[in-house]
């Protein structure tokens, strides 16, 4: 006779159901990120919104192409991609290089590899890593802010494979001024985003606010950001210390370039970072050691994304000598 009420319930793990769902997981990033880009289009016009466009169309078609479940464009992780990586492209980039840059994004980052929880790189940036390879002029000419909200910049409607003149003012990064003339950049134009560079790394406020948002809602393990800033701030302040006139100090090289955005929004991803609590420090730490470094002492101004690269590749080793003891073994014996 079976009881309809058991007093015992026998099944396997886990036991703790927790109520945070892929989607929702997704969808908490974007709303987060739908400051950044309103602030993006204000100040680069509407160039940017085609750009942004133009990158989210690319990873959802791939992602559509390639899938076999078609559920799957519905958890937002393609949207998001194209979103994380449209933030991470210069305002004067022609719409079919983003696209397709989102087509490999997508297809040779996370497709390739079974799809969402497989890839071992981030796909946003391995994206970008691609367009900075093939495409390093477009990649690097930096144009000065709209004069206009529906100005569009004529690089940006270039045609596919066809030379198109950037007809705008373009000027160096905060990182590109400072690395090669040693010219400073004033703490509130990096704060505020009144500064030259990709769209979603100009205005500091906007992503710590966002930052913190996404902690304070476990979307994000917060050790990482910890990690990298702080490491950041000891390793450049030391150099600051060793020769002021020649290294930044630590409050421009937190708030230049795209450290916050890649701390926040690119190192986080939870597939390709560490999930024990000691190699999230770990690979933390291991991004702000390689940011400075390529920054001081490489030849590029900028080292956020080939940092977060190099250390996602070392996550599964840093997960294999972190993960915590399991209970009854590998105790002391007598």
């Amino acid at each position: 006779m079976k009881s309809k009420d058991p007093k015992l319930v026998v099944q396997t793990a886990p036991f703790l159901v927790q109520g945070l769902t892929t989607p929702q997981a997704m969808l908490d990033v974007i709303y987060v990120l739908i400051p950044i880009t309103i602030a993006s289009i204000w100040f680069f016009g509407i160039s940017a919104l085609l750009i942004l466009l133009a990158c989210i169309a690319g990873a959802v078609l791939t992602e559509w192409i390639f899938s076999s479940i078609r559920k799957s464009l519905w958890d937002g992780s393609a949207i998001l991609t194209g979103l994380l990586l449209g933030l991470t492209l210069p305002p004067s980039l022609p719409l079919w290089m983003a696209f397709v840059g989102s087509i490999v994004g997508v297809g040779l980052g996370k497709m390739m590899w079974g799809g969402l929880g497989n890839n071992l790189f981030n796909p946003a940036l391995l994206g970008r890593a691609f367009l900075l390879a093939n495409f390093p002029i477009a990649m690097t000419t930096w144009a000065t802010h709209s004069t206009g909200l529906f100005n569009v910049y004529p690089s940006t409607l270039a045609m596919p494979f066809m030379q198109s003149n950037v007809d705008a003012v373009t000027s160096a990064t905060p990182l590109g001024l400072m690395k090669f003339q040693h010219q400073d950049s004033a703490f509130t134009d990096l704060l505020l985003g009144s500064t030259t560079g990709s769209f979603g790394e100009t205005c500091g406020l906007l992503i710590i606010l966002g930052g913190i948002y996404l902690i304070l809602r476990r979307s994000i393990d917060w050790r990482i950001p910890a990690a990298i800033l702080s490491t950041v701030v000891i390793f450049s302040g030391l150099l600051f210390l060793f020769d002021s006139a020649r290294y930044p100090s630590p409050l421009f090289t937190v708030f230049s370039g795209g450290l916050l955005f890649g701390t926040f929004f690119m190192a986080t991803d939870p597939v390709t970072s560490p999930l024990t609590p000691k190699g999230a420090w770990l690979f933390g730490i291991g991004i702000g050691l390689l940011v400075v470094l390529i920054r001081v002492f490489g030849g590029f101004p900028e080292g956020t994304m080939y940092a977060i690269l190099l250390m996602n590749a070392t996550v599964p080793l840093i997960e294999r000598y972190t993960q915590p003891r399991a209970f009854g073994h590998g105790g002391s014996t007598k």
